[in-house]
């Protein structure tokens, strides 16, 4: 822009105080429209319906798949045990007792359905979670910081993980090959 054409517009707009308050106003008018956007998101975001609903019963429910996984491990155990110290007299005592002890160890699988339901709703808790907060994410545009506070229960989590290699059970694709390990081994 010439020199001529900015004291140009540098003169008009000291002559024109009502177009800066014009442009003060939009301003402000958007300000005010990105924060009645952010307030619009954060109640989508229904907080305290997760906090007080979702996340206790996926909770509750990962307690209860923990618990019948390990009663239904434990019958099973138990009548496998019974199988194998069996000291019977008879072939049929012996197969009636198998019998008896494979149907108590049907019976004891039947938690794996249950256990399906239940995962099926802790999967979904997670993913209207998932949703909400990647909606509320993309409508006000938020970043991760690479040097935000860091949570202190987190990074204790994390540097144990890393200090006792605790990668817990992985993905097929993600895991090492069991050939692999025995080769270390061999």
């Amino acid at each position: 822009m010439p020199a001529n054409a900015a004291k140009t517009a540098r003169a008009a707009r000291e002559r024109d105080p009502i177009s800066d308050v014009r442009l003060i106003t939009r301003e402000l008018a958007e300000v005010a429209e990105y924060i009645a956007h952010v307030k619009r998101e954060i109640g989508a975001l229904r907080a305290n319906e997760l906090y007080r609903e979702r996340i206790p019963s996926a909770h509750d429910e990962l307690g209860s798949i923990v618990k019948a996984t390990a009663s239904a491990t434990h019958t099973i155990m138990a009548a496998a045990e019974e199988i194998l110290c069996s000291q019977e007299d008879t072939f049929e005592t012996y197969r009636a007792q198998v019998e008896a002890r494979v149907m108590t160890i049907f019976e004891a699988c039947s938690f794996q359905d249950i256990t399906g339901q239940r995962i099926t709703r802790v999967v979904d808790a997670l993913g209207q979670l998932e949703k909400r907060l990647s909606r509320f994410a993309a409508a006000v545009n938020a970043r991760d910081s690479e040097t935000g506070p860091v949570d202190p229960e987190d990074a204790l989590r994390q540097a144990r993980k890393d200090i006792l290699l605790l990668h817990g059970p992985q993905d097929e694709a993600a895991a090492i090959a069991q050939d692999d390990i025995d080769a270390l081994f061999g």
